[in-house]
């Protein structure tokens, strides 16, 4: 059976500029994707990608650093930082056509944000699937990842199950990066995600022995469509848009952080109250926002030049994920993460608008270099045996034939989604998030009475949701047991009965592992 240097799972932003950066320097790599690349989370990215000129890199760290609250890494922000202009210049050279100026978005002083109207992510995914078709790098889609396959401790590929035919493949490498993205789907419709972000990376790392750290940490967007979970960009409010409660008063700067005024949303729709995004009085605001209009008007009766737009504030992001050192290494050998699903301190407990499709590109450069080096000192490597395919096989059998189906899933996912935003989102306090802790811990042992009714093995969507709901209720336990655990104030983890931040305590970042099913729990310095 074929070896790879290097397995990539995801083919979002993090995914592709990992494995183009890995063919640019001669490495034998493959991608393997649950969806196709231009579905990922990446192409819904809309505001910009940060860049900071020369005299503009020590505002853009600081700024970086603020946002994330006391607990961002520095290093890892400068090298973010750093390497933003050789992140745009890389991205002009394989066609994206930003515009000639800059845009400013939320929590920065100046406008630093490249864009490309109101799809800038968009732009960038499908400018960086046009090179790895140009590069031949070979894309297996419709593969989601089950487990990792190890050989003497050290991770040496991975298994997959193959949606298309229904059955458990897998692929051996010498190093393996996951890219897989965030958990935002969690909030079931309250998220502005699309329906691949289960969190299968993260999960994923936790059945087999990683540490994750700070999943409790999850960014609401301030501005999706009443409703819908569509994202309006924060070009809108960066261009001089209001925010409007229905007595028509402004309630909050909108230029402030995105959990600023997400809390203040929140506070005012608890109040009663209608929130709305106004737009009215913008200029050209068509030439900037001509996909986000259209969307408006397809999903509601509203003319957003003439009316004011609904609104409310939904999961976006998770800073959370595979806790990895600034070259994407894991603690698990063999094993490199980026992008959204990794934590590397970049995004502290809240993102910076405009840095996450910036980390993709800088990251990707790093950790593709890191990964090779590290392929290439895998002489030793020999073809692990078939056990782990054994069991994941067994596992999906198990689905079709022993699961019983007395519990229906889809109402407990549609449950967990609105526990999770009442009482796990943008507020929360003890009493609440161990309530749903009890919950979750209930669903856990319900899993095998949970099942299918589509018995076909072919493109089973029903299988792949089942899995992919497995996966958010374990992790659903990690957040919570994060959130429960610290008790303060900071960034997007907002506690009503402990408001204020405490940097005697928990200037800290949250790490956790299980070990024989049992979560473990402990808290590690910032060092900056």
């Amino acid at each position: 059976m074929k070896i790879y240097d290097v397995l990539v799972v995801g083919g979002g932003g993090a995914g592709l500029t990992t494995a183009i950066k890995l063919k640019e320097m001669g490495a034998d790599v493959l991608i393997a994707t649950k969806s196709s690349p231009t579905e990922s989370q990446t192409s819904m990215a809309q505001g910009g990608i940060n860049s900071a000129s020369h005299d503009e890199v020590n505002r853009h760290i600081d700024e970086t650093l603020k946002a994330g609250d006391g607990i961002g890494k520095r290093e890892s922000i400068e090298e973010l930082v750093k390497g933003s202009e050789n992140a745009i210049e890389f991205l002009k050279s394989i066609g994206v056509p930003f515009a000639e100026d800059k845009r400013r978005l939320g929590g920065v002083s100046s406008s630093r944000a490249n864009y490309v109207q109101d799809y800038t992510g968009l732009s960038i995914i499908q400018r960086l699937f046009e090179r790895v078709l140009k590069l031949n790098i070979p894309v297996l889609n419709s593969r989601f990842l089950l487990n990792y396959i190890f050989l003497d401790g050290k991770v040496s590929g991975a298994t997959f199950l193959n949606i298309k035919s229904g059955t458990v493949e897998q692929v051996l490498a010498k190093s393996v990066v996951i890219a897989s993205g965030g958990y935002s789907q969690i909030y079931r419709n309250f998220n502005t995600n699309s329906r691949d972000s289960s969190g299968d990376g993260v999960a994923t790392h936790i059945r087999n022995g990683g540490v994750v750290s700070n999943l409790e940490f999850i960014q609401f967007h301030p501005t999706s469509l009443k409703g819908k979970g569509v994202l309006i960009s924060e070009t809108a409010r960066g261009e001089g848009g209001y925010l409007i409660n229905s007595n028509g008063e402004r309630f909050v700067d909108e230029l402030l952080p995105r959990d600023v005024v997400s809390r203040a949303i929140y506070s005012q729709l608890e109040d009663g109250k209608e929130v709305f995004l106004d737009i009215r009085h913008l200029e050209n605001i068509e030439e900037k926002m001509p996909q986000e209009l259209k969307l408006i008007k397809s999903y509601t009766d509203i003319d957003p030049l003439k009316e004011p737009i609904p609104i409310e504030p939904v999961a976006h992001y998770t800073m959370g994920g595979i806790s990895v050192d600034i070259n994407g290494s894991s603690t698990i050998d063999g094993l490199f993460a980026v992008g959204e699903v990794a934590h590397n301190g970049v995004h502290g407990a809240n993102r910076l608008g405009g840095n996450s499709l910036l980390e993709l590109i800088v990251f990707g450069d790093i950790v593709a270099k890191s990964s090779f080096a590290y392929s290439q000192t895998r002489g030793d490597y020999k073809t692990p045996n078939s056990t782990q395919v054994d069991r994941d096989s067994a596992f999906i059998s198990a689905v079709f034939n022993r699961f019983t189906n007395q519990i229906n899933f889809h109402e407990k996912r549609e449950f967990l989604g609105k526990i999770f935003y009442r009482n796990s989102g943008i507020f929360r306090d003890e009493m609440k998030l161990k309530g749903v802790l009890a919950i979750v811990r209930q669903l856990q042992r319900e899993i095998p009475f949970m099942g299918i009714n589509d018995k076909i093995r072919n493109f089973n969507r029903e299988l792949v949701e089942f899995i992919e709901f497995g996966n958010m209720v374990e992790l659903a336990e990690v957040i919570l047991v994060g959130a429960i655990n610290r008790t303060e104030s900071r960034g997007s983890h907002y506690r009503e009965d402990c408001m204020v931040r405490d940097d005697n305590n928990f200037r800290k970042e949250t790490l956790m592992w299980k070990v024989d099913g049992i979560l473990t729990t402990e808290f590690r310095e910032i060092v900056n």
